[in-house]
């Protein structure tokens, strides 16, 4: 990017932090009007975020690991933004209903000198309020809610699921990203919690790392001690494949990856890239596939037809995919029926409000229908992980860390 460019989006992004902040003060001026105080640190705070984001803007690299002053910068920017566009939206509401009542006074000839009315100041007491919910929520998200692991148990039943495999558990965790850990505590307490569920089987899909296999080196020991009697299986995410920093060379990229392919290795993970395993019970089996990543408007390494090669064709079958739409586009009408996806990637953009039975709501339900939790199409199973760390924004609003726990019952 040149420095004209870099100058140009700088500028307008400043713009809207202005046009963003100014609007918000209206609630700040009008509720303490007899108070300097709070109306300076309003100023004083937003000002620091602008200083802030010109310096995000002009030290940003994706060479640079997401736990420096960029993820806090970022921390600091969305806590800056969220509660202001509360603000925004309940003064914004004021102001319609403002010009509405001026306008018929307007046209009834009272006081055409006072056009607008004042403010209410309840008004701006009501958005200030309930700016403060996000804003105490960004800061829990930061400090407690970005480890907040939760375990999530699910049943799912299956005509066609060998009678050995009746009741098999199988724990799933997805996006790592142990480049953006820096609590060695309560990644060791997650990892406990994974093996306290005690599941025939273990399986990760994808995003280890955020770019680099170097980001895994402190935590491959903790990760050593998962344990599971049937196994540990893991594939690739989008992030694993270095695609977002400038290496200095193809063999430098190339290089990476043959790391992090050992580093699977060293924790205990068969890395599945478009292949598939058969696990055993008895005398009967299930298949295991694993594709690479496979992603609508991301790459697209992913081959389900060379990752079922050399199975029957109405074996039962368990996929790894780290992206759910793959899903939609590709699983789900698959030649060969595959009974069970098991997906992650979204994060859940690690913000939304899920309260079970009332409602489940994310922004990033805009961009993946199927973004948390299980789902069926046409008597195929999806089921799509929160993920267990975080990215960039180095917290967890509502969506909180996920270990996933599905047992298997034959119907």
């Amino acid at each position: 990017m040149n420095s004209i460019t870099l100058f140009i989006r700088i500028a307008i992004f400043l713009a809207v932090l202005v046009l963003i902040d100014l609007y918000a003060y209206q609630a700040f001026k009008t509720t303490f009007r007899a108070s300097s105080f709070f109306r300076m640190a309003y100023w004083i705070f937003s000002g620091a975020v602008m200083i802030g984001v010109v310096y995000a803007f002009l030290t940003f690299s994706r060479d640079t690991p997401p736990q420096t002053s960029f993820s806090f910068l970022m921390a600091l920017m969305i806590l800056s933004i969220v509660p202001k566009l509360i603000i925004l939206t309940v003064m914004l509401s004021e102001d319609i209903w403002r010009v509405g009542e001026g306008t018929l006074k307007l046209f009834a000839k009272e006081k055409p000198d006072e056009f607008l009315p004042d403010r209410r100041k309840f008004v701006s007491q009501t958005a200030l309020v309930l700016s403060a919910i996000p804003f105490i929520g960004i800061i829990h998200g930061v400090l407690i809610g970005r480890y907040r692991y939760r375990v999530i148990n699910k049943t799912l039943t299956f005509d066609d699921l060998p009678e050995e495999f009746d009741g098999l558990t199988i724990t799933q965790i997805s996006d790592v990203h142990s480049g953006s850990f820096d609590n060695p505590e309560k990644i060791q307490y997650g990892i406990d919690l994974i093996n306290e569920q005690q599941s025939d089987l273990i399986l990760f899909t994808g995003d280890l790392v955020n770019n680099r296999a170097e980001e895994m080196e402190p935590w491959i020991d903790v990760f050593s001690q998962l344990k599971a009697p049937m196994g540990k299986y893991s594939i690739l995410g989008n992030h694993d494949y270095g695609d977002y920093v400038n290496w200095s060379s193809g063999a430098a990229k190339q290089e990476n990856m043959e790391k992090l392919y050992q580093v699977h290795e060293r924790i205990g993970f068969g890395l599945l890239r478009n292949e598939n395993v058969q696990l055993k019970k008895g005398n009967s089996t299930i298949d295991l596939v694993g594709v690479e990543n496979w992603g609508n408007g991301f790459v697209q390494h992913g081959d389900l037809k060379k990752a079922v090669s050399g199975l029957a064709h109405d074996s039962f079958k368990i996929l790894m995919s780290h992206d759910p739409s793959h899903f939609d586009y590709e699983v789900k009408n698959f030649a060969q029926k595959v009974h069970l996806t098991l997906s992650g990637h979204t994060h859940g953009m690690q913000f939304g409000i899920e309260i079970p039975g009332f409602i489940k709501w994310s922004p990033v339900k805009y961009r993946y229908p199927k973004w948390a939790g299980l789902y069926e199409d046409l008597g195929r199973y999806l089921y799509v992980n929160r993920g267990f760390g975080f990215l960039a924004f180095p917290g967890r609003v509502g969506i909180w860390p996920e270990i996933t726990v599905l047992t298997l019952k034959k119907g």
